[in-house]
């Protein structure tokens, strides 16, 4: 009715030589919605969201993910492959994947999406060219199955954008299915192929924790192995003996030990004055190991760093930490109707379950890196983590890895567990890009020996990034010598009497042994040790 007497009102203007322009744009829209036909009650869009995946489609259906590193594809893989799954790793994306993921993807989107959904198209394209298969083949024989979450960045719409890419790829109707990674895992009717029981959960950590120890292992001793290349040939049998391990059904514990003989024979020389560098940040940036973020672990170990990357386990491990504290908040909630008070037990109850999840997750992953001879290597203490990190970031805000990278950046600095610290994060997020720039910019301030570097990554600024973790790592070497001289100092020995001394001293030069942590770098902890 209002609109009605609007226009009148207007028309009337018009006759009457007032307000003549605006009754010519009222008519003119009255003509063009009638003509659009958006008078009309509106459709609004829905995604159809494609899921269906029954236990009677496993045998003839192939399960795609997108990787990790190289050991947690292979051994994630073997795992699901050996509980009856057709299991295939997608290859590590690289800046062809991006390009494609540009070109199907909606502007604006993070690198993670980019890179891992052009992969996806990138691995369909090769089936529909090379081996002949038909799109409509593909559709109905592959499934994408992959994490997501309802997070406040771009991370909440990948499922809606990996299907808007699949689709104008001429992929319509592919179906994918989502973990969600708030540890609120859910089986549904969609969900019945893939059978979400107590035995897939644990296969799948168990997995997750030997990649960590493996990957930890292997960054430990390359940088001080006498013969290049001897420790990636160890790695490449060690995954193949924890993936027999898997096919067998047979402790995973005791192909670990056997991992650590291996390990053994490899000659080393820790008695070099390298920085430690930890690479924390976005989950997938630091993570994977390819062009994602110019291989960048590679890159600082050619510059002579040790490298420290974050597990895997150790994102579960704050995901575990999300959930204590939810149910600790929730406690406190004023209760504003006796109908709605719960039961008294019940989040005590579910405390306990959290707690207990916690130590058995601790317990697991300390008895993995026993048996590898991962020896004092330790997940951070996220309770620690929070209480220094929440005077810059509300342990409240969620999304990525939350408040972890500031907490991460003080422990390195008060604990001496790093040279150097580097924050990788892809172009285009949010709570990462909010932490390295705006919150860490205090934290240094207020921290000044702290050693901190943000590199973002887009595919295409390598010979930038390069040049940047060139001139910081010049720095992370001149502490790590003077850590050293420190040492030495200390213990009032000369760098020839050390070397004598520790000719043959097994922490020198046996993998499965580590000088106590004191220091960053580990040829001053093992002056200290000596």
């Amino acid at each position: 009715m209002q609109h009605i007497q609007y226009d009148s009102v207007m028309d009337e203007c018009a006759f009457k030589g007032l307000g003549d322009i605006e009754a010519q744009v009222r008519r003119f829209e009255r003509e063009e919605r009638r003509r659009l036909g958006l008078n009309e009650k509106p459709e609004h869009w829905h995604d159809p969201c494609p899921e269906t995946f029954t236990r009677e489609q496993r045998t003839h259906t192939t399960i795609l993910f997108n990787g990790i590193t190289l050991a947690h594809d292979v051994i994630i893989e073997t795992g699901l492959a050996a509980m009856g799954y057709n299991i295939q790793v997608l290859d590590t994306p690289d800046n062809d994947a991006l390009q494609l993921g540009k070109e199907y993807g909606n502007r604006g989107q993070c690198n993670p999406t980019y890179y891992t959904v052009g992969n996806l198209i990138k691995y369909l394209d090769s089936l529909y060219k090379e081996e002949g298969l038909s799109k409509q083949e593909i559709v109905k024989r592959y499934i994408l199955l992959t994490v997501g979450a309802c997070g406040p960045c771009r991370f909440g719409m990948y499922k809606t954008e990996n299907r808007k890419a699949l689709r104008d790829a001429g992929y319509d109707g592919f179906r994918i299915i989502f973990f969600q990674n708030a540890m609120n895992f859910r089986q549904s009717h969609a969900e019945a192929g893939l059978a979400l029981t107590p035995r897939f959960f644990i296969t799948l950590l168990k997995c997750i924790m030997a990649g960590d120890v493996l990957n930890a292992m292997g960054y430990r001793i390359r940088p001080y192995e006498t013969e290049q290349g001897e420790t990636d040939k160890v790695l490449k049998a060690c995954r193949q003996r924890v993936c027999q391990a898997l096919l067998d059904s047979s402790s995973l514990l005791k192909a670990l030990y056997d991992c650590k003989r291996l390990f053994k024979s490899i000659a080393l020389d820790r008695l070099q004055a390298r920085p430690k560098v930890s690479v924390i940040g976005e989950f997938w940036a630091m993570t994977t190991e390819g062009e994602g973020n110019y291989a960048l672990q590679r890159f600082l170990e050619s510059e002579g760093a040790e490298v420290e990357v974050q597990p895997v386990t150790g994102w579960i491990m704050y995901k575990i930490w999300e959930a204590e504290y939810n149910v600790r908040e929730r406690m406190l909630l004023r209760r504003q109707h006796e109908a709605r008070r719960p039961q008294v037990l019940k989040p005590f109850r579910t405390l306990l379950m959290i707690k207990l999840t916690k130590w058995v997750m601790k317990a697991s992953f300390c008895s993995f890196s026993w048996a590898l001879g991962l020896r004092h290597y330790h997940l951070s203490d996220m309770e620690e983590n929070a209480s220094l990190s929440k005077k810059y970031y509300l342990n409240e805000l969620r999304g990525g890895e939350g408040h972890m990278e500031v907490g991460k950046v003080i422990q390195s600095t008060v604990h001496r567990k790093a040279n150097l610290v580097i924050s990788v994060k892809p172009f285009g997020c949010m709570p990462s890009s909010c932490v390295s720039d705006g919150v860490q910019s205090k934290v240094l301030n207020d921290y000044p020996d702290a050693h901190f570097l943000a590199v973002e990554t887009t595919g295409d600024g390598a010979v930038s990034v390069y040049s940047r973790v060139q001139m910081e790592m010049f720095r992370a070497r001149q502490r790590a010598t003077e850590e050293l001289n420190q040492a030495l100092q200390a213990r009032q020995l000369g760098a020839t009497t050390v070397r004598q001394r520790s000719q043959g001293s097994a922490i020198r030069h046996c993998a499965s042994k580590h000088p106590a942590h004191k220091v960053a770098s580990t040829a001053a902890n093992l002056v200290y040790g000596l």
